[in-house]
């Protein structure tokens, strides 16, 4: 019989892409830590993903559009496929967050909606 489940322990690092690690199908999702001081090297955005981002410890910034929007461990941000965005570690503390890639729009059901009860 087959699994219809995949396991894996992600270990501290700069970034862990879970996509491969656990044979994601509809979403991508990266584990990620920057230390103080440090930002993403480079200004992105996706073509048709917007991206879910949960921030677990540590504070930072994202620019998104140009505009400065500071985080914090708690916080929760998505951010539309065309947005611009950056990210960065603040100078005293670094920061550690999750990003969910998922497709714009792609949400048809969800919760109670998409759930069968058994």
């Amino acid at each position: 019989m087959a699994n219809n489940f995949k396991k894996a322990t992600v270990k501290e690092g700069a970034r862990t892409e879970l996509h491969d690690l656990i044979n994601l199908t509809g979403a991508e999702i990266s584990v990620n830590s920057l230390p103080a001081g440090a930002g993403v090297p480079f200004v992105h955005s996706h073509k048709q993903n917007e991206e879910i981002y949960a921030i677990l410890e540590g504070e930072g910034k994202a620019i998104i559009d140009g505009q400065d929007v500071p985080l914090s461990a708690g916080d929760w941000l998505r951010i539309s496929p065309a947005a611009k965005r950056q990210f960065f570690a603040s100078d005293k503390c670094g920061i550690k967050y999750i990003c969910i890639q998922v497709k714009a729009n792609s949400l048809e059901n969800y919760t109670a909606s998409d759930a069968e009860i058994y």
